[in-house]
């Protein structure tokens, strides 16, 4: 029999001080499981709604099965291609033509074409080339959230060691981030449980990019909120929504190390739409009544004061959808915000006002 007096190690948020086995040895003790954001699956699905998750999903499921590689090329994808090609050839014949017209009126004009149209190419080339890159950062940020989570729950030290080196070369270029980086190099070396180099990663790295989010998500609520209940008509405040939630959008990815051109845009709002639907619109901690409670405060004095807790409500929901799915690691060492952790004020100032 083991000797009962010999000395254990455990780790501190391993222990359940407050309780004893089921020995009743009240010395002995409890482990906990690891805390695991209760909406993370919600967001590995949203991440996983691209075209190419989507198809290294399916392959991986027909590789299990057996049926080995295949190209999933439906009938819109085909429609799509060969429209895009014609349209393509298309500008390329009408671009050959123009060249070749203003060669025949005078061949300083047919220069002066060729080198305006080698300079449209080479910027398009460029652009193109920021995009696919922008739409590879983007997928990079959500395999690591991914990665990550699944290192995590499996407390897994080679893949934790890894990927936090990956989330460190991910801020590479962002100074504010250097001393936290050095940081995770040096423990990196010391730290032999993955969970807890993970969960240091996330209070040195991330939670400082976490505050700056949440402002971002605080000062456009609010500015939403003013705007809405001072506009003379209802297409301002239409169109000061929309621009708005998406400049929080796109702030939201930079600061968490997304450089999101039209696509890489198009694919975060792909995701956040996701989001919203699978879990409902709400956030851990916030429900449809707390999310209604200060407009229905506010629309008892005043229908435009109504219409804009409203809108900025809507407007911090969609930032914590855009923070949930830019972010590059799950949440574990804190819970996700709420609207009201991001906004207070929006309930605060209609309960004075009630």
């Amino acid at each position: 029999m083991p000797d009962p007096k010999r000395p254990r190690a455990f780790r501190l948020q391993d222990l359940n001080l407050g309780e004893a086995d089921a020995t009743g040895d009240p010395r002995a003790p409890v482990l906990i499981e690891p805390a695991r954001d209760p909406y993370e699956a919600e967001v590995e699905a949203a991440m996983a709604t691209d075209a190419v998750g989507a198809q290294e999903a399916a392959v991986e499921v027909a590789q299990k099965k057996g049926l080995g590689r295949r190209w999933f090329l439906s009938w819109t994808g085909i429609f799509w291609s060969a429209a895009g090609g014609l349209v393509a050839m298309s500008f390329g014949l009408w671009l050959t033509r123009l060249v070749d017209d203003l060669f025949a009126r005078a061949p300083a004009l047919g220069l002066a074409g060729l080198v305006l149209a080698g300079a449209a190419g080479l910027a398009l080339l460029v652009l193109a080339g920021r995009e696919v890159a922008g739409v590879m950062r983007q997928s990079r940020i959500a395999g690591l959230h991914i990665g990550l989570a699944r290192a995590r729950e499996s407390d897994d030290f080679q893949d934790a060691r890894r990927l936090v080196r990956e989330l460190s070369a991910l801020y590479a270029t962002r100074a504010e981030t250097a001393l936290a980086r050095d940081q995770l190099r040096d423990l990196a070396l010391d730290i032999v449980d993955g969970r807890d180099l993970i969960d240091i990663a996330e209070r040195t790295l991330v939670h400082p990019l976490d505050l700056e989010v949440r402002q971002e998500i605080a000062s456009a609520a609010k500015r939403v909120s003013m705007v809405t209940a001072i506009a003379p008509r209802a297409i301002i405040d239409v169109v000061f929504v929309v621009a708005q939630a998406i400049r929080l959008i796109r702030r939201i990815s930079t600061i968490y190390g997304g450089r999101p051109g039209l696509f890489g845009f198009l694919k975060v709002l792909r995701s956040i739409g996701a989001h919203i639907a699978i879990t409902g619109g709400m956030a851990a901690g916030d429900s449809i009544v707390q999310q209604f409670l200060g407009h229905g405060i506010a629309a008892k004095l005043s229908a435009r004061l109504g219409e804009g807790v409203l809108n900025g409500l809507l407007t911090a929901r969609v930032g914590l959808s855009a923070m949930a799915v830019c972010r590059p690691m799950p949440y574990a060492v804190g819970r996700a915000p709420g609207v009201r952790d991001v906004a207070p004020f929006l309930f605060t100032k209609a309960e004075a006002k009630g």
